[in-house]
C-alpha cells in the first residue's frame, strides 16, 4: 500500500522515538497511521506531511502533546492477567504478614486501571487494613492520561473482567454508565507524570515492587535494555519486577532473576 505522506509519517515516528522513546517498527506502521488518525481528524489537517510541520521546535505545543498522548496510549482495563497478578500475590504476602511497609510503583500507568488493580487485590488477599501500609505511585508520559488515572473515574466497559462483587466494594456509580473509586482506594495512589526513558530515576527511595507491562514493546532494544537496568537500581533487594506475560527481558542483559511467567526478582 503506498502513501503520499511517507516522508510525514517518516518524520512524525522518529520524533515520537525522540520525545517519548516509543519506537513504531515497520510490523507497527499501520498502527500509528490509525492512531495519528486521530490526531489528523482534531486538527483538521489533510495528512501526516502537514502533522510532521507542527513538530519542528517552532510548532503547536499542543499538537505535540497530542501526539505524545496518541502514540502512547494503552488500552487498558482492570485485572488485566490475572495469573500474573495472582503469582505477585503470593510473593508480596509475606512482607506483608511480616507487618512490612510497602512500596508499589505502575511504570507506565496508562489511566490508572493497573494501580487500583493492584491495591484492591492487596486489600482483598490481606484485608482492608493493609492499605493503611502499602503506597502506590502509578507514573505515565502522557499528561492527559494522568489525569484520567487521578480523577479516578472510569467506563463500564473497563470492568469487563472484574468480580461484580469487588465492583461495589470499592467504586461508586456515578451515572451515564460510569464508575468513581471510593477514597479508601483512591487515597493509597499517587499519580505523576514521567518519561521513562529519563534515566536515572529520581526516587530517593527504592521500591518492593515494579509493575512495567505493555510499555517495554514500544521501546527499541538499547532503551528497553536501559529501562530495566535503571528499574533494577529502583527495587529493593529481594525487590520484584512485574512485566507481561508477552515481554521477556532475558534477552536485555540485566540482573534481574525470573522466578515466573513474567516476573522477577533482585537477588536479596
Amino acid at each position: 500500500m503506498s502513501h503520499m505522506d511517507q516522508g510525514g509519517f517518516e518524520a512524525v515516528r522518529d520524533w515520537i522515538s525522540l520525545r517519548c522513546g516509543i519506537s513504531y517498527p515497520p510490523p507497527k506502521a499501520d498502527l500509528l497511521r490509525q492512531r495519528m488518525g486521530r490526531v489528523l481528524r482534531r486538527f483538521g489537517y489533510a495528512d501526516l506531511n502537514r502533522l510532521a510541520q507542527e513538530l519542528q521546535p517552532a510548532g503547536l505545543e499542543e499538537v505535540q502533546l497530542a501526539v505524545m498522548h496518541a502514540a502512547s496510549i494503552n488500552h487498558t482495563y482492570f485485572f488485566r492477567e490475572p495469573e500474573i497478578l495472582e503469582r505477585f500475590i503470593t510473593e508480596m504476602a509475606p512482607a506483608l504478614a511480616r507487618g512490612e511497609d510497602l512500596r508499589i510503583w505502575s511504570a507506565a500507568c496508562s489511566s490508572g486501571e493497573e494501580v487500583y488493580t493492584i491495591a484492591m487485590l492487596l486489600a482483598q488477599r490481606m484485608g482492608p487494613d493493609v492499605l493503611r501500609r502499602v503506597s502506590i505511585l502509578g507514573t505515565d508520559i502522557s499528561g492527559p492520561m494522568v489525569e484520567r488515572a487521578e480523577l479516578g473515574i472510569f467506563p463500564e466497559r473497563q470492568f469487563s473482567q472484574t468480580d461484580p462483587a469487588i465492583l461495589g466494594r470499592w467504586f461508586t456509580p456515578t451515572g451515564i454508565g460510569q464508575f468513581r473509586v471510593r477514597p479508601a482506594l483512591r487515597d493509597v495512589c499517587t499519580f505523576r507524570r514521567m518519561n521513562l526513558k529519563a534515566t536515572p530515576y529520581p526516587f530517593k527511595r527504592a521500591f518492593h515492587a515494579i509493575f512495567c507491562r505493555n510499555i517495554l514493546y514500544y521501546f527499541d532494544h538499547q532503551d528497553q535494555a536501559a529501562t530495566v537496568r535503571a528499574l533494577y537500581d529502583m527495587a529493593v533487594p529481594g525487590g520484584l519486577l512485574v512485566t507481561s506475560v508477552t515481554e521477556s527481558i532475558s534477552h536485555l542483559g540485566s540482573n534481574w532473576q525470573q522466578i515466573a511467567t513474567g516476573i522477577f526478582r533482585r537477588p536479596a
